[in-house]
């Protein structure tokens, strides 16, 4: 433990050298918050920070630099994300009060919004399509027997699928499918309704004392091929569950990050790292347990990023995590901002995806 004007000096260097990207002095520090003591007290405790991990001295004349150690130790007394500056906060607010299209969209331009905002790479996760909600359901002829199967999620997603049902079916009956699917499904995920399409029985389990059938209690439609129609949409939500792709990354400023790295061999570990999508996803899964988080050096396990750190925020759907934003950077970031910047958007982008 480190006492408190160990801890001062620490936060001093720790700022200068990410403002100025040079090794501090003593002369440089001295004087600043909390650090009300002398030059030759302020190197004796810089001399000891050096033993213990915190700083690093690149050569015998020059100042010093943080470890990684000392960013973690710097990063644990932020004591959480602190208040964007008003017109980063305006910013972000009238971002999402005008962002509009589709799902895809707006996480794109999401990550290029963080990135303007932190002058570092911005990654955001999509939420998979399983774990959101169903708002509505659509069933559109478009010909020879088949019928379009669209499906709109409450995080803005939609989903569309063809079924060749081989027979034709009026405005009308598609129309009353469309309204018996989308009450069955609003507010059911695709992962439930997925397990209700494979049912070997289909969506209507048992017979009804009009010969009807029921599931749970609910009426199935009355005509006999809207409620076909209703099963074969169900079913087929079902089969395609297996087959949802991978959740999509979006990276935004991957040039404008370049710029913050020393060496153009580390420029290129990172760039070839953010292609890698698979990887990319899991060590901003791997984070997200910890709510938000940031992971400094060698603490995200990814030998390519070594030099870099990671802070990731979450946002939720229905009250439970389900994609990631992140920021990307040399471990010469600019903390306060990069927890901060990610703490708003994932809040934000937790409200706009929430169900109406």
């Amino acid at each position: 433990m480190l006492d408190d004007r160990k801890k001062a000096i620490l936060h001093a260097v720790v700022t200068r050298y990410v403002a100025t990207a040079q090794p501090v002095g003593s002369s440089h520090i001295t004087g600043s918050p909390g650090v009300d003591v002398s030059p030759a007290t302020v190197r004796a405790e810089m001399v000891q920070l050096e033993r213990d991990g915190f700083l690093a001295q690149p050569h015998t004349s020059a100042g010093r630099v943080p470890t990684d150690k000392g960013y973690r130790c710097f990063v644990d007394d932020l004591g959480g994300p602190s208040e964007l500056r008003a017109a980063q906060s305006r910013q972000v607010r009238e971002f999402f009060e005008n962002v509009h299209g589709e799902l895809e969209q707006m996480l794109d331009a999401t990550s290029k919004l963080l990135s303007r905002l932190t002058g570092f790479a911005a990654v955001v996760v999509e939420p998979p399509h399983s774990d959101a909600v169903v708002r509505s359901i659509q069933l559109v002829a478009l010909g020879g027997g088949v019928t379009l199967l669209i499906v709109v999620f409450s995080d803005g997603a939609i989903e569309k699928r063809a079924i060749e049902q081989g027979r034709a079916m009026t405005d009308a009956q598609l129309g009353e499918a469309s309204a018996w699917l989308t009450a069955f499904a609003r507010g059911q995920t695709l992962r439930s309704l997925a397990a209700v399409g494979l049912d070997a029985e289909g969506p209507f389990a048992r017979a009804g004392a009009s010969g009807e059938r029921e599931r749970a209690g609910e009426a199935a439609p009355a005509d006999r091929e809207v409620g076909i129609a209703c099963s074969e949409a169900l079913r087929s939500l079902g089969a395609g569950h297996e087959s949802v792709e991978p959740e999509q990354v979006f990276v935004g400023g991957a040039a404008r990050m370049a710029g913050a790295f020393d060496g153009v061999e580390t420029v290129r570990s990172v760039l070839g790292f953010l292609e890698q999508q698979y990887a990319l996803v899991g060590v901003l899964r791997g984070l997200l347990d910890r709510g938000l988080s940031v992971a400094i050096g060698s603490e995200h396990g990814v030998s390519q990023l070594a030099g870099c750190s990671v802070v990731v925020a979450p946002f939720a759907l229905c009250g439970q995590p389900v994609g990631a934003v992140g920021l990307l950077g040399p471990t010469r970031m600019d903390y306060p901002l990069a927890i901060a910047a990610v703490a708003a958007v994932g809040e934000q982008l937790t409200d706009r995806l929430g169900v109406e």
